[in-house]
């Protein structure tokens, strides 16, 4: 087990500290996925494939999959490969969100949805050779990457995107269409449809360490769903406030489609509160988590409360 780090006296990122950071990371993601995205793939798929997933989208899963594995030390070919895996399967949800047998939307990221553009049969085997290259990325050959380390990733994506995470979620968001939800059904729903892959992604950053400290895994926890919650709860604040140019994605639909969601059951002002509320929650976890460099994690969670599409 290695020691906990002592926490350092500088606690924050400076505006200009944060973007170079976070323009260093965006890179290196996206020239990752171009390499491996859909090269080779017949019949056009892997046309369908790279639409779905390059050029657009904040890329906040590796973000932060990278900022937690730099917060433990971990090994930055792994935390590479799991950055690009979950946002693979967050894009493969997308796709298949999207199509008619779900929310029958026809704009996504600022351009056509996948159905759209290919048709549904297109988008259906785009989302799943996307799911299933999320996984081989996991699992490269050679020694780069300790196989149980690999093992432990795919563990971590499947609970994350599966029936007790991500796809879990959507059928209980498929099933509350026109009901009305408690709070806590409310926050449930979006634990598993929302958070569970934002947390994922937080834990898989911190499994490229192997020795990770129980006290700072369990604080990573606790801060990646916090995390997960405020993004929803934003993400239904901007459903209301923001326009479709502006989110990339049609404005109004939950309530177009009598969805329930935060601001219906709390109120606009109440969703923001409890947004900033979430967000603080974060912070005190990074700051009782013994890592001695967590200023990456502390900007993205403001980024994401604070974030206007």
């Amino acid at each position: 087990m290695i020691a906990e780090p002592q926490p350092t006296a500088r606690a924050v990122f400076s505006a200009q500290e944060f973007s170079a950071w976070m323009q260093q990371c965006l890179e290196c993601t996206e020239s990752a996925l171009s390499q491996w995205v859909g090269v080779g793939a017949p019949a056009g798929l892997g046309e369908a494939m790279r639409y779905a997933v390059l050029d657009g989208g904040k890329r906040l899963r590796p973000l932060l999959v990278r900022a937690a594995a730099e917060a433990v030390g971990g090994l930055p070919a792994a935390a590479l490969r799991a950055g690009c895996a979950v946002e693979l399967i967050h894009a493969y949800s997308l796709v298949h969100d999207d199509m008619p047998c779900m929310d029958n939307d026809v704009l996504r990221r600022g351009k056509p949805t996948v159905h759209v553009k290919f048709g549904e049969a297109s988008a259906l085997l785009a989302g799943d050779a996307l799911q299933a290259l999320a996984f081989e990325l996991l699992v490269p050959e050679g020694e780069e990457i300790p196989a149980a380390m690999q093992a432990r990733l795919c563990r971590l994506l499947g609970a994350a995107a599966g029936s007790q995470g991500m796809a879990g979620g959507q059928a209980i968001d498929l099933a509350s269409v026109g009901k009305q939800l408690a709070e806590d059904q409310l926050r449930e729903m979006h634990r598993l449809k929302t958070g569970a892959l934002l947390l994922g992604s937080v834990r898989m950053g911190a499994a490229c360490n192997p020795q990770v400290a129980p006290l700072a895994w369990e604080a990573l926890t606790v801060y990646g769903q916090a995390l997960g919650v405020a993004f929803q709860v934003v993400d239904d604040i901007l459903d209301v406030v923001a326009d479709s140019a502006t989110l990339g994605k049609t404005a109004g639909k939950d309530a177009a489609n009598d969805k329930p969601t935060y601001v219906s059951l709390l109120g606009l002002e109440r969703a923001r509160a409890h947004a900033e509320e979430l967000c603080a929650q974060a912070h005190a976890a990074l700051a009782g988590s013994g890592l001695a460099d967590t200023r990456a994690l502390a900007a993205l969670a403001d980024m994401v409360v604070r974030r206007t599409y």
